[in-house]
């Protein structure tokens, strides 16, 4: 069992933004494999239906995803985050996107009834224009959102941060400055890939997010300069696909990492983590699992 936020789960897996995520359903789904908490597909003020296809392809040691954050936005989603809550007791997260203060605000509002137990402000999307890091690249932006919705509602709120910055400490500040209960590090890297027989980017979008295991080190940098800075929980997401990256990305000083691309291998990803960590924690015969959050940081 972990806290995070005021929030118990009882391990510290978490199903990231985007996987899975879509119905009700899908997220007990995941609660049901071992999932400590599960965080919904992102939610806008209005239906998206995203970037044409192709949206999404294997690169052998990751995946490039534009997909433009299709949603049917808030007012159809309320039912389906309602159906978590109430076929599961795994903690449910509402990942939240928008372009301006009003519109997070409003869309909180409008899941607000269907109790989720936080909020994850997705303002680092890499492919969606006007939304995510168009947005969450501005420190200020990140700020003065972040505190709108804590405002708005009486839940934790996290603030999901993108990696395309130059210094993400600067955006986590601001985060936190605007009263974020936690920070989640990090989203995609920006990417692209071209077909050269035809010499066209693969990607409808022409360039996306980069996910899986070949953006676990930069995941990892970022998470600890986070906690280097930062007085709030880090929640470490980037290429974890096994219960030695979920403790590395904790040793950097993650509270609990999210799990997305690693569930393309099968939704055994979460209980196999978790065991892992607590077999881990009990022969290197720490007190508690919390005992190797940051300890990298005590190996100068």
């Amino acid at each position: 069992m972990i806290n995070i936020t005021g929030i118990e789960l009882k391990n510290p897996t978490i199903l990231a933004a985007g996987i899975m995520g879509t119905t009700g359903a899908s997220l007990v789904r995941v609660a049901k494999e071992g999932a400590g908490a599960v965080v919904t597909k992102s939610i806008g003020p209005e239906p998206k239906e995203g970037h044409k296809n192709p949206s999404m392809i294997d690169l052998g040691y990751g995946f490039l995803n534009a997909m433009g954050l299709p949603n049917p936005s808030y007012p159809d989603f309320k039912n389906e985050l309602a159906i978590a809550k109430r076929e599961t007791d795994t903690p449910v997260i509402a990942s939240i996107f928008g372009g301006t203060e009003e519109e997070f605000v409003n869309v909180a509002q409008g899941l607000i009834d269907s109790k989720p137990d936080a909020f994850e402000l997705n303002v680092s999307c890499p492919h969606a224009l006007g939304y995510g890091a168009s947005v969450g690249s501005n420190p200020d932006a990140v700020e003065s959102i972040t505190k709108a919705v804590c405002d708005a509602v009486d839940v934790p709120v996290w603030v999901k941060l993108t990696p395309n910055v130059t210094d993400i400490v600067t955006i986590g500040e601001a985060a936190q400055r605007g009263g974020a209960d936690a920070v989640v590090a990090i989203n995609t890297v920006k990417g692209m890939a071209i077909d050269i027989n035809s010499g066209y980017p693969v990607l409808g979008n022409r360039f996306g997010g980069l996910s899986g295991r070949a953006v676990k080190p930069v995941a990892l940098k970022c998470v600890y300069d986070l906690y280097t800075a930062l007085d709030i929980p880090i929640i470490g997401v980037g290429g974890i696909y096994t219960w030695e990256d979920a403790i590395e990305m904790m040793m950097a000083g993650a509270s609990a990492v999210q799990i997305g691309s690693a569930v393309h291998e099968g939704l055994d990803v979460f209980s196999s983590i978790a065991s892992g960590i607590e077999k881990f924690v009990s022969k290197r015969e720490y007190s508690d699992i919390t005992d190797i959050i940051g300890i990298a940081h005590e190996r100068l």
